[in-house]
């Protein structure tokens, strides 16, 4: 039988015309929306969540054949890693893996086999960058509208994503309960002329959740008593180096047995899941790559106890109530 060689392009390029994807479609939205509130001088907030980059790796031309799959470069899974790592890890790496411990109704994002094809993770890589190159063009139409219609000087612009995508990195596809930096690292620009300089870079951290206040705060709106999020605003500007010194990210699937929260400081990572004694911890200075777990290693017990100490405390810190004490029995 015969192969058939444009099979692999069709799978991934899209017969839908650009106009009509939904790519576009919510560029043109989010332009008609401040078009509208320009005609009537009227303030916005407008947030635009693009669908794409996103699985499965299916985009319209020119997008879809933009880059080379030959010049992709996966991620890969590091000799000796898997070992150091709880047991659900290891059986991403199985052909038919069993999860069903963890599971109650359905299973959790990524708790399957991420064994892959390399040819087709090199295509799956480049038309994802495909997406992003189609996705950055539709950003740039909105910054054109706002420069258009004069309204640059005086809006804030952050430009964000929920989480980050694995292309073969520590083994892994696409998402999951897995918080290597490669998910929770995620892009942050942001613009304000005359507020936030143009071309400064800030290595301090960040959380999706201080968008809410910082927005506020930028409006000049006092936040709810119960945001746990933090003003962002005078790191943005310049006017302090950092504005939090810790970052706590939680990952749980209800119902399922999945349950895992992380707290991130500027050197450390550690990772408690729910009703397991197996963990992760990693010095992102020493092991940016986050390859050795450190969570079982004897010469790292002080350091696991102080950090889960600190967890303890931030975790405590970041429960808010909406009213101020008025009782003192």
């Amino acid at each position: 039988m015969a192969l058939d060689p444009e099979a692999p392009r069709r799978r991934h390029s899209w017969d839908l015309p650009e106009k009509f994807h939904y790519t576009t479609w919510t560029g043109e939205r989010t332009i008609a929306q401040i078009e509208e509130c320009a005609a009537r001088k009227a303030p916005f907030f407008i947030s635009t969540n693009f669908h794409d980059p996103h699985p499965p790796y299916l985009v319209p031309e020119p997008w879809a054949s933009m880059y080379r799959p030959e010049e992709m470069v996966p991620g890969r899974l590091a000799p000796g890693e898997i070992e150091l790592l709880p047991p659900h890890f290891r059986k991403t790496q199985e052909e038919s893996p069993d999860f069903s411990m963890y599971r109650e109704t359905h299973g959790a994002h990524g708790f399957h086999s991420h064994l892959h094809d390399e040819a087709e993770l090199r295509k799956n890589i480049a038309v994802y960058y495909g997406m992003v190159s189609f996705l950055d063009q539709q950003v740039g139409l909105i910054l054109d509208s706002l420069d258009r219609l004069g309204l640059s000087d005086n809006t804030l612009v952050i430009f964000s994503s929920d989480h980050g995508h694995f292309l073969g990195q520590h083994g892994l596809i696409a998402k999951g309960a897995f918080h290597f930096e490669d998910m929770l690292r995620v892009p942050t620009i942001v613009r304000s002329p005359g507020a936030v300089p143009a071309n400064a870079t800030n290595s301090s951290l960040f959380s999706l959740v201080d968008v809410a206040p910082t927005l506020l705060a930028a409006a000049d709106i006092e936040p709810p008593g119960w945001m746990q999020g933090v003003n962002q605003l005078p790191c943005w500007t310049g006017d302090a180096p950092r504005c939090r010194d810790h970052v706590i990210v939680e990952n749980r699937h209800e119902p399922t047995r999945v349950h895992l929260r992380t707290y991130v400081d500027e050197r450390y990572k550690v990772t408690v899941y729910r009703d397991h004694e197996y963990g992760e911890l990693f010095d992102l200075a020493e092991d940016p790559g986050e390859t050795r777990n450190l969570w079982d290693s004897p010469a790292h017990i002080g350091l696991k106890c102080e950090l889960l100490g600190r967890f303890m405390n931030a975790e405590l810190r970041r429960e808010p109530t909406r009213m101020k004490r008025i009782a003192h029995a």
